[in-house]
């Protein structure tokens, strides 16, 4: 089995969670925030929607560097539009990493800002570290934001307290 075939099934399972989680999101509450220094919900839901899209760039380059090409977030304004660029970036990464042979995931990929490097490290690694790893982080922080917006937690791995067996 190759490497991409191995990690598809869990990729899967977890932008399928992760796409539950961003359904809940209330874009009315856009702009809450737990606290000065974090995300407000809707930065946060755009995030995790863009996280994906690294995933296909991991895969299709050698690396990123910043002072190069300044990252640029995209500002979906509806609750749809953060569910289509989720989509769209899933299907992406899922794509690239689909047709990565092994020898391409175990090419070093790099993270810098002009001669400042941050990482460099196996392109699986940094798949599963800074894409996959990160999409979950950021998606339990906002199933916290939901609990404190009283709106239901969806089951990830198994029922959640708003959910019944």
């Amino acid at each position: 089995m190759s490497i991409s075939q191995a990690l598809l099934p869990e990729f899967d399972q977890e932008m399928a969670n992760t796409r539950k989680t961003l359904q809940r999101v209330p874009m009315d509450k856009y702009d809450w925030t737990p606290h000065t220094k974090s995300f407000n919900m809707g930065k946060l839901a755009t995030h995790i929607a863009h996280l994906p899209h690294w995933g296909a760039m991991t895969v299709e380059t050698d690396g990123l560097d910043f002072s190069v090409t300044p990252f640029q977030q995209p500002e979906p304004k509806t609750l749809e539009e953060v569910l289509a660029l989720f989509d769209q970036t899933t299907a992406q990464a899922r794509a690239a990493i689909a047709g990565a042979s092994d020898e391409e995931l175990m090419k070093p990929w790099t993270l810098r800002n002009g001669e400042q490097v941050f990482f460099t490290m196996p392109k699986i690694a940094c798949i599963r570290g800074m894409v996959m790893n990160h999409i979950i982080h950021h998606r339990a922080q906002l199933t916290v934001y939901l609990r404190l917006n009283d709106i239901p937690v969806p089951g990830l791995y198994g029922p959640s307290a708003d959910e019944t067996f």
